[in-house]
């Protein structure tokens, strides 16, 4: 009886281990880096220990095509900026996604790769400039979203920096916007979205948030909450 014990016990950990799902934290930058880049990565770590996945973080873009991919479920781009993937490292990581991966993206993930148009539909849209840090009210969009329905109120106020944006896709799931009346500096105009996702044609899902420039934003619940919640959509698909 100890032994078929012990047995199930056994399985059922080697069953547990297996279903672990990993999370590539990419953060390298080729020009501003963040100070805030560490930060982010521990919160996305105690992320991880909270809803069971494994972090694997990396500077190195050579962990496209030295890695098998396929073990991978989300690759999350933390504050990139600049042309951070050679062609090769490029095609991996698309073969990536278009065999299922999942993409999310945090903040700088739009001011990255400007000469590669696949990278941009694949974000939803471009960095242009932002004004000065300041508070801005964050408009919820889809309430009941799992990626923002912790939010008790469809108006957020926070601070972080802003970003205005280019080449905005036309189909994005926007999730939240901003009121540009609520802050200076704003030049997206009425339809200003900070945050959205799309379906990807290869399964998965891209999805984008476009606060975390701040040390704050990484120790802030309401935003750490997103955070989560943006990860385990994407998980989940």
């Amino acid at each position: 009886m100890r032994i078929t014990i012990f047995a199930l016990l056994l399985f059922f950990s080697i069953k547990l281990q297996a279903q672990e799902m990993q999370v590539l934290i990419f953060s390298k930058t080729d020009g501003f880096r963040h100070n805030s880049i560490e930060n982010g990565i521990q919160a996305i770590q105690r992320i991880g220990n909270e809803i069971n996945f494994k972090s694997i973080t990396s500077q190195d873009s050579r962990f496209f095509t030295e890695n098998d991919m396929e073990k991978i479920d989300l690759v999350i781009f933390l504050n990139t900026t600049g042309d951070i993937l050679n062609m090769e490292e490029q095609t991996a990581f698309q073969n990536y996604m278009d065999n299922g991966g999942n993409f999310f993206g945090i903040h700088a993930a739009a001011d990255t790769e400007y000469g590669w148009k696949w990278y941009g539909d694949l974000v939803g849209a471009y960095f242009v400039n932002h004004p000065e840090v300041q508070e801005a009210v964050v408009e919820v969009k889809m309430p009941q979203h799992m990626t923002v329905n912790h939010l008790q109120d469809d108006k957020w106020k926070r601070t972080d920096e802003w970003y205005n944006y280019k080449d905005i896709a036309k189909d994005l799931n926007v999730l939240m916007t901003l009121d540009e009346s609520t802050y200076e500096g704003g030049e997206n105009g009425d339809f200003h979205p900070i945050a959205w996702f799309q379906n990807y044609r290869g399964g998965g899902v891209s999805i984008y948030t476009g606060g975390g420039h701040t040390t704050e934003s990484y120790s802030e619940p309401n935003f750490l909450q997103h955070l989560s919640n943006c990860i385990e959509f994407a998980l989940n698909q």
